[in-house]
């Protein structure tokens, strides 16, 4: 099992910034492509970014090119989200969660391919 604790969320105008932050224990961490994901309500989850189990390869949503930055630290266990140039339809809960198959070389997009997920982080962005 891996288990995931998000932390980072709050409250910011539109325009704003916040760095989320995703720690990782249970399994060793650097074996585990993680995402990002976040729900807004009455929405279905939807994918935010990815990286891979090294760090060198990403993959965002599209509308979030630019603007969001995933990172990653394997020493520390954690996985990082840095949102700029926050809009207020970025409001949702954040998920981070790690790929269901060990030791995968891809970066995936879809929820059913990660198995472990944290509570989720609350961000909140006004106008």
């Amino acid at each position: 099992q891996v288990q995931l604790v998000e932390s980072g969320g709050g409250l910011v105008q539109a325009g704003g910034s916040l760095r989320l932050s995703c720690a990782a224990s249970g399994r060793t961490f650097s074996n585990y492509a993680m995402g990002w994901f976040r729900q807004a309500p009455g929405k279905e989850r939807e994918f935010v970014a990815a990286i891979s189990r090294s760090g060198a390869n990403a993959d965002y949503a599209d509308s979030l090119k630019g603007r969001f930055t995933i990172s990653r630290d394997n020493a520390k266990n954690t996985v990082y989200l840095q949102m700029n140039s926050l809009k207020p339809e970025d409001t949702a809960v954040y998920y981070c969660a790690a790929d269901r198959t060990v030791f995968t070389y891809v970066v995936r997009t879809t929820v059913n391919d990660y198995a472990y997920w944290g509570q989720g982080t609350q961000v909140t962005v006004s106008s």
